[in-house]
């Protein structure tokens, strides 16, 4: 059969605008405790805090004390398009001092008080890979390591993703900038409580927005919230001390559990070597619409919420009364 003029299906148009061909949007299969999902959520995925550590910890150890340089760059911008200037720092090769994480963005700090920050978007992997492998369509950087064996590549399909360079004295400024919120480790029972109780917002919704938290996305979101046993269309306002503090712990350990497992892969996220995360076995009510509840055996519902689909149990989850404010 003839292929057909862009992939067919929800958002088809606008992935064959993008550029992303129509084996390229392919669904994985589904993994178990995920059969109920509808595909046209699938496409929405992006990596969040643990999948960006997991790429983190897997380049530290290839990159920290190589020099990256000269970079290679794709004709196609991405949303943020990367500089000419940028090129010629890159010129003579830059040494990698440390390669960590804020939020759900990636900072490779450099030599010379450079650093170089990398946000995955929607579809973006960061990977070193052998010069002679063949270069994957949508790759956009790749940036030579010393030696000249090897190479790091960013690839990313949907453009979504966004690179800068500039000062490492001007990164916080950068985060700050963006109003990007606390870490989930750092971050205390009393601050987060004072930051989700000035709210009339749903949790779901403060969940997913960094400047209340950084790192956290609508799959982890989902997760602590049924952990702690929070209705996610609960107000922020409504809630007590004890809630917020419960939920302050369910998010540390969701998100602990699921760096242990190398993330979640349900459609493009993959780290080093193209492995997968293993985390999407373990979802209690992500995509499991119509299940079984682990806890009780009720059936996981599925709500929209902040623009999002939003899993739950309505009996692990029950919804609490609106607290008005004092």
């Amino acid at each position: 059969a003839s292929p057909q003029p862009y992939p067919q299906g929800n958002g088809g148009f606008v992935r064959w605008l993008l550029g992303v061909r129509p084996f390229e949007v392919r669904l994985e299969p589904r993994p178990p405790g995920c059969y109920n999902r509808p595909a046209s959520e699938v496409a929405t995925v992006m990596p969040e805090l643990p999948e960006v550590e997991t790429v983190v910890r897997q380049l530290r150890p290839q990159l920290v004390g190589r020099r990256l340089g000269p970079v290679r760059v794709s004709s196609r911008r991405l949303r943020r398009p990367w500089k000419r200037s940028w090129s010629k720092r890159f010129q003579t090769g830059r040494r990698v001092r440390d390669v960590r994480r804020r939020g759900k963005w990636i900072v490779i700090d450099l030599d010379r008080s450079q650093s170089l920050l990398m946000h995955l978007g929607m579809s973006g992997n960061l990977e070193v890979w052998p010069v002679q492998a063949p270069v994957q369509s949508h790759t956009h950087l790749r940036f030579q390591i010393d030696g000249g064996g090897c190479e790091l590549r960013f690839r990313d399909p949907r453009r979504f993703g966004m690179v800068w360079l500039g000062p490492t004295a001007a990164v916080e400024r950068f985060f700050a900038d963006r109003k990007l919120g606390p870490e989930p480790f750092a971050v205390s029972g009393d601050e987060l409580y004072r930051r989700l109780r000035r709210s009339r917002r749903c949790l779901k919704a403060l969940l997913l927005d960094q400047q209340v938290i950084a790192g956290v996305g609508n799959i982890y979101a989902d997760e602590a919230l049924f952990e702690a046993g929070l209705h996610p269309a609960r107000k922020g306002e409504s809630l007590t001390h004890s809630e917020a503090e419960r939920l302050r712990r369910a998010i540390v350990s969701v998100l602990e559990r699921a760096i242990r497992l190398q993330g979640a892969t349900i459609r493009d996220f993959r780290y080093g070597a193209q492995q997968s995360g293993n985390f999407q076995n373990e979802f209690r009510v992500y995509h499991r619409t119509g299940e079984a509840c682990v806890r009780c055996g009720g059936r996981i519902r599925r709500v929209r919420l902040a623009g999002r689909a939003t899993h739950y149990c309505p009996r692990c989850q029950p919804a609490g009364k609106r607290r008005s404010r004092s």
